[in-house]
């Protein structure tokens, strides 16, 4: 199995190699982090939870390129192969290569990626739709958070939750007059979703492509922690309903453009950034097991899983 991705470019490999803090993200994307001002907010130690299997491998002889943004590319999860990228060798797609026993894999997956760096340069990155080849067979995509800014509604939660501590005042703050800030960012990236679709339909037309979506991040059940993650009471229940509705606009447009929706809220239900180490899949701060609010090793190892379940139904 060839592996190929960006930090092969002699420009990359300089960038790499300037990174004064191995094995950490060398510049803080918008998501890779939450923004500094949340991580440093958000509190808790760090230790992966039991795996679940990976599952039975699929057909071989697949040609794979993984895109999209740091909940793909593992910030912070040991060993990182591309640290201006935040990219793990431990990232759902490189689990999902070994398993499908893939003849080529190129992962471009990029911390702070979003639906405009798929088909443009994302600072020294190229676009990562130029990876697709015309016999590619597999492609994952793992995008729409950035678009969404999901980075700065999370800060902005933090910032505020100390005028209501009980109350919800991030969300009466997004939805001034009767507005749905969030809501609106939502149906706004749709179409942005759509258009990177149709591209990697037309440049890899043999390829199947599976849309993955964000996992749990809060409880389900809307309950919080703050003294893990300092958002108001009533906020926690917001921001999980605000996830679901971006995974619901993505299984949307999968089911529009012919790709297959993957979810990874459901398997990760109960495993959230709220949970105690050894349970939680999503770390909620920076830790030696991953970026805070991204899935630790244990996280994308599930992540992996309902990419092959869906590959294999």
């Amino acid at each position: 199995m060839s592996v190929s991705g960006r930090s092969s470019t002699p420009a990359r490999r300089e960038a790499v190699q300037s990174a004064s803090v191995p094995g950490a993200v060398a510049r803080a994307p918008r998501l890779a982090f939450a923004t500094a001002a949340a991580a440093a907010l958000l509190i808790g130690a760090a230790a992966p939870g039991t795996a679940a299997p990976i599952g039975e491998q699929a057909a071989k002889g697949e040609h794979y390129v993984a895109l999209g943004d740091s909940y793909s590319s593992g910030p912070g999860i040991p060993p990182q192969t591309d640290t201006v990228c935040g990219r793990s060798d431990r990232n759902y797609p490189s689990l999902v290569a070994s398993a499908v026993g893939a003849d080529d894999f190129t992962d471009v997956t990029c911390a702070g990626a979003d639906t405009t760096h798929m088909a443009g340069r994302q600072e020294s990155a190229p676009p990562q739709l130029d990876a697709l080849r015309p016999d590619t067979t597999l492609v994952t995509l793992g995008v729409g958070g950035n678009d969404l800014d999901l980075a700065g509604v999370i800060t902005r939660c933090v910032l505020v939750a100390y005028l209501a501590p009980n109350g919800s005042p991030c969300k009466s703050s997004f939805t001034l007059l009767g507005t749905d800030e969030i809501g609106s960012r939502i149906n706004a990236t749709a179409p942005k979703i759509d258009a990177v679709l149709q591209e990697i339909h037309a440049r890899s037309p043999q390829a199947r492509v599976l849309l993955v979506g964000y996992p749990s991040l809060l409880p389900d059940d809307g309950s919080s922690c703050r003294e893990t993650i300092p958002l108001a009471v009533g906020d926690f229940g917001w921001v999980r309903d605000k996830e679901k509705h971006l995974n619901t606009m993505l299984a949307q447009q999968a089911n529009v453009y012919e790709a297959d929706y993957v979810d990874t809220y459901r398997p990760s239900v109960g495993h959230d950034a709220c949970q105690a180490a050894g349970t939680r899949w999503i770390e909620p701060a920076d830790s030696a097991e991953g970026a805070g609010f991204h899935p630790n090793a244990t996280g994308h190892r599930s992540m992996a899983d309902a990419v092959l379940d869906t590959l294999n139904s």
